[in-house]
């Protein structure tokens, strides 16, 4: 539920959500549009990989879900992420807030965090 820097237990499956964080520290986007903007990508990550047996397993442990929110410095470098996360066959959704066309976050589909982790760890807590 919350952004947390605990370490998941082995096995266990984490979402990744990516937020730039140049929206609210340069650009004076209020707080709660970008909150916004992660639940978006979360939810949109969620559906369309809902079949998916990770994705399932998560959703049926409801009220232990484990997300981590991470913070981009800007738009390259959430969309450098996306196209990494794209060449080694990670699952997420690039959020793209219309109709303004501006890349604001993305979320991973539900994985173990070891599997995901490694292509995670140049980006800090969002704060």
């Amino acid at each position: 539920m919350a952004a947390s820097g605990a370490a998941a237990s082995p096995g266990r499956l984490v979402q990744y959500v990516v937020v730039r964080s140049d929206l609210v520290h340069k650009l004076s986007w209020p707080l709660g549009a970008v909150i916004t903007q992660a639940c978006h990508a979360a939810t949109a990550a969620i559906h369309l990989h809902y079949e998916d047996p990770d994705t399932q397993q998560y959703l049926a442990e409801l009220d232990s879900m484990h997300k981590v929110v991470l913070g981009a410095p800007d738009e390259a470098a959430l969309s450098s992420l996306s196209e990494s996360l794209i060449q080694a066959g990670v699952f997420h959704k690039l959020w793209i807030e219309q109709p303004e066309n501006i890349p604001t976050c993305l979320a991973l589909k539900p994985y173990p965090k070891e599997t995901v982790q490694p292509h995670m760890r140049k980006f800090k807590l969002f704060k």
